[in-house]
């Protein structure tokens, strides 16, 4: 049944990394749909507003279109995570924990092994901080806040404008990393993650983790998230806008940050397959989504499956998440033969300028293999691929 709506239009957008769909329900209950390359800097900034502008252009015609609401899943951050693309940024640390982080909790991901390949660390530097305060709040080693202030001077004087801040015992007695981060603001560094707001719980490894992924992803999403309003604003006004969290949750893009947004695209398609599955009659679901960069899996058994303890792409991590599986193997997945094998990703042709078959010189993919083997049939592809991306 249609149901009209007097708020206005609304959009459900999801950006993964090759494609992104736009899902709109206009005034008068009408559904409509879209699917655009991510990445197509000829033709458009923004895949999602240009996705609106599009159908707002054929079915609203010169009438001002407005806008109640858009809510957005979107990739962005766990393919940065997958490719390491994010902000680099400067470690924090109580002195004599430099490389806790990196020993970690000596997980052997293959136990018979004999060479294990660590993941790539988040941060460029490490800044180990004079200070120390006990489990009961004792302070044992007072903040050498000139110490600190000089260094974290010279790691902004390099480059560097995020800082993940992670002390002993910081999640319960803050007071010293409340002053480390003071001191990193007043040296104007854009983003400050501080363990005892992102992840105040014990464990010092898994909470700094957490804490570097956040200083890691938050001003990757709020450059894009800018450059999103900006966009908008432009001709559409400044609509609400939201974002899926990996919890399964919308929150406000102002509130959106690194630390909750891994999973934000397939916390939607969960979300969206318990929704769909439900309404058919099913309780028992298994989710496969593949998208261009990632493929995520996950399992439904009657409630939303959450989890804390995490690790993605080899990062730990504590925070509420739908507990979905994902393995940097997509469509757009990069194929090569490298150390005497057959590899696929972690690298991916993105949309831009994506799979060979897509006709924009890409690389050879997952999806030109499929294409070939004719698994994928093209004539159902959306004509935005080619040159001109018009075929």
């Amino acid at each position: 049944m249609v149901v009209p709506d007097p708020r206005g239009w609304q959009f459900w957008i999801d950006r993964g990394g090759t494609f992104t769909d736009v899902i709109a329900r206009s005034p008068a209950g009408e559904l409509v749909t879209l699917k655009l390359l991510s990445e197509d800097a000829v033709h458009y900034r923004d895949a999602g507003v240009e996705g609106i502008r599009r159908i707002l252009g054929r079915h609203a015609g010169k009438t001002p279109a407005n806008i109640a609401s858009i809510r957005m899943g979107t990739t962005l951050a766990t393919n940065a995570l997958l490719e390491r693309r994010g902000e680099p940024a400067a470690l924090v640390i109580t002195q004599g924990f430099g490389d806790a982080l990196r020993i970690g909790y000596q997980n052997r991901p293959q136990l018979f092994a004999r060479h294990i390949v660590l993941p790539e660390l988040l941060y460029s530097q490490v800044i180990e901080a004079r200070e120390r305060i006990d489990a009961h709040g004792t302070v044992l080693v007072p903040l050498d806040e000139a110490d600190l202030r000089a260094r974290l001077r010279s790691v902004r004087a390099g480059g560097l404008r995020s800082v993940a801040i992670v002390f002993m015992h910081g999640y319960r007695h803050p007071a010293h990393e409340q002053r480390a981060a003071a001191i990193a603001h007043e040296l104007g560094f854009e983003q400050v993650s501080v363990s005892h707001e992102v992840a105040p719980l014990l464990r010092l490894v898994t909470r700094g983790d957490t804490t570097v992924v956040d200083g890691y992803l938050t001003p990757l999403l709020a450059r894009y998230i800018e450059e999103l309003r900006m966009e908008l604003a432009q001709d559409l006004g400044e609509p609400r806008l939201y974002f899926m969290q990996s919890n399964g949750g919308l929150t406000d893009a102002t509130a959106f940050r690194g630390m909750n947004s891994i999973l934000s695209g397939p916390a939607g398609g969960l979300v969206g397959m318990v929704k769909t599955g439900s309404a058919a009659g099913y309780r028992r679901l298994i989710g496969f989504d593949m998208g261009g960069t990632s493929t995520d899996v996950s399992l439904f058994d009657g409630e939303y499956p959450r989890r804390f303890d995490n690790t993605i792409a080899g990062v730990r991590l504590n925070v509420p998440m739908m507990n979905v599986h994902t393995v940097a193997a997509g469509g757009g997945s990069i194929l090569r033969f490298a150390a005497g094998r057959f590899q696929v990703g972690p690298q991916s042709a993105g949309a831009n300028p994506g799979p060979a078959a897509y006709r924009r010189g890409g690389p050879l993919t997952v999806t030109d293999i499929n294409v070939l083997l004719g698994r994928l049939q093209p004539a159902f592809f959306p004509a935005v691929l080619g040159p001109d991306a018009n075929q």
